[in-house]
């Protein structure tokens, strides 16, 4: 984009008492506990805190809430009721994710917070806003709703944030999210978060931003360092067979199986929670309450095995992820990096693991992940298993000795892993 300013990609900025925050929030940050900002934090709050329009393109789970949210609760007046900063955000699990960071991050007790998210009661936030809410986090399709109903108002309103603006865009979201921004003041701050920029999100900041400094750390790399990166080449009935034997032998510590389809996460489900207990299924058609309770129980180390779609993985930020396995391979290299970005955010001696599900006609979307990451991603066998039998002439036709069920084909030693 002509209108962006590039930054440099490596900051010396090692405090953050160096980014222009101020004291309260300089209190408030130590005694949450956060001690060191992460790369994205240090390069965007510097430029945030002055006002000025910014892209922050990073990798998911690296600190991105608090580096948009820092800047907005430095320069908000908490004295005067009514929206002042709006936050859209693809899901409802990552808004109530972000509101809750938000309100860990604010040094005062006074902020009024609405959460405006699907799956829940309309009234509720209704009244959250008429009390004079002054941060509203939000899925678009609420928030205009509740825009249409005249329960939210942005007159007020100086600061906007596309928080994952390449996932709102995947699911369909372009419209609602221009449609609110046309509504909001010209005279504001807009700051826009996501893991990759395709084009569209490109033409979504050259339209409703005013100039912005462009802070790129996503490094083609896609943290080839913090994560070991593997794929197997599996047969397609063998798969499941494979994810057993790999579960095993790996022991993860907590693991998300992503597949590409609600189908297949929900077949997963089935299979696998016949042998264990800390198993479980996320995606959108899951009943908002069953949806709440897993990601509850994921975060508590509850659930060690998550399998999950694509949209659903967005709204996962737990720490202690220490593998990813693709089920499916992803059909767009981009979702391999959102994918990925759940893991690698163990202590700093400790290193994730990804491991893709590759099958013999897939190589071609191996081939593109591969050039995305600017990384060439090591083959790797399961001990003493053949995932993949290459096809041998057959002199005659076998009769198949057993169809229909899939129980035969987990490791009856399976175990807790």
């Amino acid at each position: 984009m002509n209108q962006k300013q590039k930054k440099k990609k490596k900051t010396t900025k090692d405090s953050f008492d160096q980014l222009g925050l101020n004291d309260k929030i300089l209190k408030n940050l130590s005694q949450a506990g956060y001690e060191k900002p992460s790369p994205i934090q240090a390069e965007l709050i510097p430029i945030a805190v002055t006002g000025k329009d910014c892209i922050g393109q990073a990798r998911t789970g690296t600190g991105k809430t608090a580096a948009f949210s820092l800047p907005i609760l430095q320069q908000i007046d908490l004295r005067r009721p009514g929206i002042q900063a709006l936050i859209l955000a693809p899901t409802r699990e990552l808004s109530e994710q972000v509101a809750a960071e938000i309100r860990k991050l604010c040094p005062s007790k006074s902020l009024s917070l609405a959460v405006l998210v699907g799956g829940k009661p309309v009234r509720p936030q209704e009244n959250q806003l008429k009390k004079g809410a002054q941060i509203a986090v939000g899925t678009p399709g609420r928030v205009i709703d509740h825009i249409n109903r005249g329960n939210l108002k942005l007159s007020t309103l100086r600061f906007a944030v596309l928080d994952e603006a390449d996932r709102m865009l995947d699911i369909g979201f372009r419209p609602d999210i221009e449609k609110i921004l046309r509504k909001c003041p010209k005279e504001r701050q807009t700051l826009l978060l996501s893991a990759t920029l395709p084009p569209p999100v490109e033409r979504l900041a050259q339209r409703y931003m005013n100039e912005p400094v462009m802070i790129d750390l996503s490094e083609n790399k896609v943290s080839v360092d913090a994560i070991d990166q593997y794929y197997v080449t599996v047969d397609p009935d063998r798969k499941i067979k494979l994810l057993s034997r790999l579960l095993f032998q790996e022991r993860p510590k907590q693991t998300i199986v992503f597949t590409r389809t609600k189908r297949g996460a929900d077949k997963l489900d089935r299979i696998f929670s016949k042998k264990l207990k800390n198993v479980a299924a996320i995606h959108g058609d899951l009943p908002q309450s069953k949806r709440d309770r897993v990601l509850k129980k994921f975060r508590e180390g509850k659930i060690r095995l998550l399998i999950a779609t694509d949209v659903m993985g967005r709204g996962i930020d737990v720490s202690g992820i220490s593998h990813i396995i693709n089920f499916d391979i992803p059909e767009f290299s981009d979702d391999y990096v959102h994918r990925i970005g759940r893991v690698g955010r163990l202590s700093s001696d400790q290193k994730g693991a990804a491991f893709t599900f590759v099958s013999p006609d897939e190589g071609d979307q191996l081939t593109n992940i591969e050039n995305r990451i600017n990384h060439m991603i090591q083959e790797f066998r399961v001990d003493d298993f053949e995932a993949y039998r290459p096809k041998q002439p057959r002199k005659k036709i076998e009769k198949i000795s057993h169809v229909g069920s899939t129980e035969h084909l987990i490791n009856p030693d399976f175990g807790d892993f």
